[in-house]
């Protein structure tokens, strides 16, 4: 059943803390994992999402805004678990430019977009902007797209159906398969190409936003990337994670920064302020 949040878009930063174990135990796959278990931390995942969070509250939304909060959370928080040729991204060894990446960073960072903007075109347009500030490559921007309307799919009342369906047709993404047929040969993947069409897949088979992360984790891959995009899906759709929220800033027990919890309140007064207090599922 449906649940009304009290917070919006904070699906990613659960997925991300839960499924950070897992990122470094390819040995087996853990089907029903159980939250926590083994120890839970943040990642760039969460960084650079906060990153775009702040971005959109502070409204000047080109591309050398964006660059200049990148860069400013990412050298803030610099033991997140960068990629190599992110790290120098973040160095500005490259003056700040596009490397052409397609990997999956872009569609980890997107969430605050899909939550942000009211119409396709929109959506469409500065979750662009997100990734192509880094992943310029057609499927790293793509990847992020993908993920963004998703989001806004499942948030304003779309069906499963209807989201796997656009999705499809827009993308090119095979999501005719199920996370049982694809956990066997699965393996860790950070392309765009092999990993945002399965995080999607593990929210579609989900029930809940723990179980899309649950789903994520099982493939045994990238799990705190997969598991962020799942997760930030699902809660999309269940608005269901208020108390995983919680228990996720307890379990990092004081290391997850307080400017981190401030931004993403901020984030959602503003969506309220926006909306006149009417964002629903």
């Amino acid at each position: 059943m449906k649940k009304q949040n009290n917070m919006k878009c904070i699906g990613f930063t659960c997925g991300d803390a839960i499924g950070f174990p897992m990122e470094f135990n390819q040995s087996q796959k853990f089907i029903n994992y159980k939250p926590f278990s083994q120890g839970s931390h943040y990642t760039d995942d969460t960084v650079m999402t906060i990153a775009n969070m702040q971005w959109l509250i502070d409204g000047d939304l080109t591309h050398e805004a964006l660059v200049r909060q990148m860069a400013h959370f990412g050298n803030k928080y610099p033991l997140a678990g960068y990629g190599q040729h992110f790290y120098l991204w973040l160095q500005g060894e490259n003056g700040y430019r596009p490397y052409n990446s397609f990997g999956n960073g872009s569609g980890m960072r997107v969430s605050p977009i899909g939550w942000y903007f009211d119409n396709e075109e929109d959506v469409l347009k500065y979750a662009k902007v997100s990734a192509e500030v880094t992943h310029s490559h057609p499927e790293g921007i793509k990847g992020a797209q993908a993920i963004a309307m998703s989001i806004f799919l499942a948030r304003t009342g779309h069906p499963k159906d209807y989201i796997k369906q656009y999705v499809e047709e827009h993308f090119g993404y095979d999501l005719n398969r199920t996370v049982e047929q694809i956990r066997p040969n699965y393996t860790f993947y950070v392309d765009c190409q092999r990993s945002v069409p399965e995080s999607i897949i593990c929210f579609l088979e989900a029930g809940s936003t723990l179980e899309a992360i649950q789903n994520a984790i099982s493939l045994g891959g990238d799990t705190d990337t997969m598991a962020c995009m799942a997760g930030a899906i699902a809660e999309a759709f269940y608005g269901d994670a208020d108390d995983l929220f919680a228990e996720t800033i307890r379990q990092i027990d004081g290391e997850y920064p307080d400017e981190f919890v401030e931004i993403i309140q901020k984030f959602n007064e503003n969506l309220d302020e926006k909306n006149g207090g009417t964002i629903s599922w």
